[in-house]
């Protein structure tokens, strides 16, 4: 996501199809089974609901004000077991061990959890990652904070050797009156934990990963709504471990990595779309990893995109077949695929962050799309993708749009997990034959931009 702040715009009225006003409408199969409204200094406007990361009985929840720790052992009763206030968009979250990961994008005046924002241009500003201690999920501790180049906007963990992990952060937009983040940005930073010791967490490598520049994007007066970024860094990655593979949707560019040698990431190959895709913003591959599903955050997150005025081919997701093998394997387009149906002109709807179901020899996908609500789609045929169900809500006001609508929405031991911008924790499950088996399947920790091998786990 791009924003920072609520949008508000002025709107005409909605299509008779669309929800009304905090309206539930859904697919048959879609099942809401709890809501847990934000919490504490998690409520409020502007303290959006963000990431996921899951271990155990515990669901932790991202918000810009800090994070959540949840008991789903039973999921239709979701428990608040503690909520930590520590401010910094966007507090993405992943977990491995006793650890907790959080992602600070904006600049503060100190690395601890009582700093405040801080001008960009200010030398002594921070932002970066920062570690908590969850061996207590009723009571995390904070433990160490990492500073990286243009801050952390999101980051993916990666499995070393002999008890280490690596923390891969992404980040972007470098200004030249920015100290610590100074163009050209076409880097992003390598932490290396050990998990014993994280106090001992440290930056180890910040390796270049654009030398040629990266797409050089469309010219900063472009007035279209759509225009392409120029690549300065990467949003997001998504590692597939056993594979020693990685994707990469970095700003103009969607880019396969080898990651056989974790703390030497290396460029496989990459694609570009500059006529339908604004900003590469996340990718998923299917289990086999024949297949990556990347995402366009057209608009920012901040845009109501989903009508026929934008269409179905932008704000959508790409997905494509990698093909070949090893170093010459490429990535083959395929398809887009967008939500089927229209969104209110006060409702922010685009791609955003989703995980798989793991259906075996089926490629079946839950995902975001922020007030487009939430969409099941089979991309087992990856020319012909098809919606299977979906959940949403009517716009959170029908006379301005008010940034809402679902953030996260991850498949965990049997249920849909959604993190819902201002509503909370939705709780979903899905009552279908095409995705019964999933249940079946039962996973110790899930972080989506570390995907596990459902079927072949060690």
């Amino acid at each position: 996501m791009l924003l920072a702040a609520s949008t508000v715009l002025v709107a005409p009225s909605a299509s008779a199809q669309i929800p009304g006003q905090d309206e539930i409408a859904k697919s048959p199969n879609m099942q809401l089974l709890a809501n847990v409204p934000k919490q504490g200094a998690m409520a409020g406007l502007n303290n959006f609901g963000s990431d996921w990361a899951f271990q155990g009985k515990y669901a932790y929840g991202g918000n810009y004000a800090g994070f959540t720790v949840y008991d789903i052992s039973k999921p239709a009763k979701p428990k608040v077991v503690s909520v930590v206030s520590c401010p910094g968009p966007q507090n993405d979250v992943a977990v491995a061990g006793n650890l907790l990961f959080l992602s600070t994008d904006q600049s503060m005046s100190n690395d601890g959890c009582q700093a405040v924002p801080a001008p960009t241009s200010q030398q002594s500003a921070w932002e970066g990652i920062k570690i908590f201690d969850i061996s207590d999920p009723a009571s995390p501790r904070y433990v160490k904070a990492i500073e990286t180049k243009c801050g952390s906007h999101t980051h993916t963990l990666v499995p070393g050797k002999k008890g280490t992990t690596y923390v891969y952060v992404s980040s972007f937009f470098p200004a030249a009156n920015f100290p610590d983040c100074q163009p050209p940005h076409d880097l992003i930073s390598i932490i290396k934990v050990p998990m014993r010791n994280p106090a001992a967490a440290a930056l180890i490598a910040e390796p270049v990963l654009f030398p040629d520049g990266g797409n050089p994007g469309d010219p900063p007066d472009t007035p279209d709504v759509d225009f392409t970024f120029a690549t300065s860094g990467c949003h997001d990655l998504t590692a597939y471990p056993d594979k020693k593979i990685m994707a990469g949707a970095c700003m103009g560019d969607g880019v396969l990595f080898d990651i056989s040698n974790p703390e030497r990431p290396r460029t496989i190959t990459g694609v570009r779309d500059d006529v339908n895709f604004s900003f590469w913003h996340s990718a998923t591959f299917n289990n086999r990893a024949n297949k990556i599903v990347f995402t366009d955050e057209l608009g920012g997150g901040g845009g109501a995109t989903c009508n026929p005025a934008i269409g179905p081919e932008k704000g959508a997701n790409a997905i494509y077949d990698i093909v070949g093998h090893g170093d010459k394997r490429r990535l083959v387009f395929r398809s887009y695929y967008k939500i089927p149906r229209e969104n209110a002109p006060t409702e922010n709807c685009v791609a955003h962050n989703g995980s798989l179901i793991p259906v075996k020899g089926k490629d079946i996908m839950v995902q975001a799309w922020y007030q487009g609500g939430i969409s099941v789609f089979d991309f087992t045929n990856s020319s012909r993708p098809r919606e299977i169900g979906w959940f949403e809500r009517g716009p959170l006001d029908t006379t301005r749009l008010i940034l809402g609508g679902t953030w996260s929405a991850y498949y965990y031991n049997g249920h849909i997990y959604s993190n819902d911008i201002q509503k909370g924790m939705d709780v979903l499950r899905i009552n279908d034959r095409r995705t019964a088996m999933a249940a079946f399947v039962r996973m110790p920790e899930l972080n989506a931009q570390t995907q596990p091998d459902y079927f072949d786990r060690h």
